[in-house]
C-alpha cells in the first residue's frame, strides 16, 4: 500500500494521558507504513512518535480540575481570536495533509470546549471527495455526563460522522456501554480494540526496582498529597515493610522547590527521584506499586503482572479513575483507595494487606490496542 496520510488530532488540557496514547496509535500507524502527522493543541511535551510527525497548534490547557476554563500558555482565558485562529491552523493543516484517514482523540465523547475547531475539521472531511476514513479513538471509560442531551449529541455526532470507533479498552473488563448509555445506539461502529501499553524497551540498570515498592502520581495536588501520604506511611510500617527499598517517582509537573522539599526525606532504603522513562521496566521487577488509577499507569502495571494500590483521582466531576480501579479491585488485580478518605494510617494499612496477597501475574486483558488499530485502518483501507 502507499504511504496513505493520516491526520491525527489530539487535546490534552491537565495530565498528557491523552497525547501518550494518541502518540502510541501514531507509532504503530507509521509502523504500518502510513505517513502520520499528529496534531496537538495541548502544552507541548516530549513523547516518542517513531517516523510519525508533529504539528503543534497554539497549546490550550485546563485552568484547574474542573476543567470549565481553557487558557493558553500565559494563562490567559481562551478569546474568539485564538479560537479562530486554530480553526484556520486545524482546517489548514488538514487541506494541506489530504488525508486518507482523520482521527480525531476523544472527540465527540469528550472536548466539547473544542467544537469550534473539530466540528469545521469533521464537516470539511465529510464533505471531501474522496472522503476519508474518519475514526475516532476514545479510551475504555467516559466522565459521567450530568445532562443526557450531551449524550445524546455524542451519539448523534457519531452517527452524522464516523465510520468507527476505536475504543481503547477490553470488554472482558469495561465495555464501552458502561460509562456510555447510549452505546446500543451506534454498536456497529464500536471496535474494542485492546488496551493501548504505553512504549516498551527502556530497560532499567541492573539492581534498579528488584523487590521495590514504587509509589508514582502525577504532578497535581492530588499527586502531591498522595506523595507525602507515601512518605509518611513508610514511617508508620512494620519493620519488615520498612526494611524494603522504598522508591517514590515525583512528577515532573511539581516545581523544583517542591521536589527539594520531597527528596530532603530520602533516606537509608527510601529513594526520591523525579518520574523514570524505564517506570514499566521498574515495575517488572516490583513488588508493589502505588499511585493513581490514570489510563497510562493501568496499563504499566496490568502489562508488569504486580501488585497495586490505586488511589484513584476524583476532583471535580471526574469518575473516570473511580471506575477503573473499582472494575480492577473487583478482579483481584488492585486494591482501591478513596482519595478523600487517603491518610498515611489508611495508605500503610493497604500496603501491608496487598504484600500479603500473591502478585496477580500477566494481564488477561489484551494490550496490544495501538497495533490492533493500526491493523484495522490498514484493513478498512483496503476494503
Amino acid at each position: 500500500m502507499p504511504a496513505a496520510p493520516v491526520l491525527i488530532h489530539v487535546q490534552h488540557l491537565l495530565g498528557v494521558g491523552h497525547l501518550k496514547r494518541a502518540a502510541a496509535l501514531a507509532r504503530a500507524l507509521a509502523d504500518q507504513g502510513f505517513e502520520v502527522t499528529l496534531l496537538s493543541g495541548g502544552m507541548p511535551d516530549h513523547v516518542a512518535l517513531g517516523r510519525a510527525h508533529l504539528v503543534q497548534l497554539e497549546p490550550l490547557r485546563a485552568a484547574d480540575t474542573s476543567f470549565a476554563t481553557l487558557i493558553d500558555r500565559d494563562g490567559r482565558p481562551l478569546d474568539d481570536a485564538l479560537r479562530e485562529r486554530r480553526r484556520r491552523a486545524v482546517l489548514d493543516a488538514y487541506n494541506k495533509l489530504q488525508p486518507r484517514v482523520l482521527i480525531t482523540e476523544m472527540y465527540p465523547f469528550g472536548r466539547r470546549q473544542l467544537r469550534f475547531e473539530l466540528l469545521p475539521l469533521l464537516e470539511a472531511a465529510h464533505t471531501s471527495t474522496p472522503k476519508p476514513l474518519i475514526l475516532c479513538s476514545v479510551r475504555d471509560i467516559l466522565v459521567e455526563k450530568s445532562k443526557p442531551e450531551r449524550v445524546a449529541e455524542m451519539a448523534t455526532l457519531a452517527r452524522r460522522y464516523y465510520d468507527h470507533v476505536l475504543v481503547h479498552g477490553d470488554e472482558r473488563l469495561l465495555p464501552f456501554a458502561a460509562t456510555f448509555p447510549r452505546a446500543g445506539e451506534i454498536a456497529d461502529l464500536i471496535v474494542h480494540t485492546g488496551y493501548v501499553a504505553s512504549e516498551s524497551g527502556i530497560e532499567a540498570p541492573p539492581g534498579i526496582g528488584h523487590d521495590e515498592i514504587i509509589v508514582s502520581a502525577g504532578g497535581g495536588p492530588v499527586g502531591l498529597r498522595l506523595t507525602e501520604c507515601a512518605l509518611t506511611a513508610r514511617d508508620l510500617a512494620s519493620p519488615s515493610v520498612r526494611a524494603r527499598r522504598w522508591r517514590i517517582l515525583v512528577a515532573g509537573g511539581f516545581e523544583p522547590a517542591t521536589f527539594d522539599r520531597l527528596a530532603r526525606r530520602a533516606s537509608d532504603g527510601l529513594i526520591v527521584e523525579r518520574a523514570r522513562p524505564d517506570f514499566p521496566a521498574l515495575l517488572a521487577r516490583a513488588t508493589l506499586s502505588v499511585s493513581q488509577a490514570g489510563y497510562n499507569t493501568v496499563m504499566d502495571i496490568l502489562g508488569a503482572g504486580v501488585r497495586a494500590i490505586l488511589v484513584p483521582f476524583a476532583a471535580g466531576r471526574e469518575t473516570e479513575q473511580s471506575v477503573r480501579a473499582a472494575a480492577l479491585e473487583a478482579r483481584g488485580r488492585a486494591l482501591a483507595l478513596d482519595e478523600a478518605a487517603l491518610t498515611p494510617e489508611r495508605l500503610c494499612a493497604a500496603i501491608e494487606q496487598a504484600l500479603k496477597a500473591a502478585a496477580p501475574g500477566p494481564s488477561p486483558f489484551a494490550l496490544d490496542g495501538a497495533e490492533h488499530s493500526a491493523q484495522l485502518i490498514a484493513s478498512w483501507l483496503r476494503r
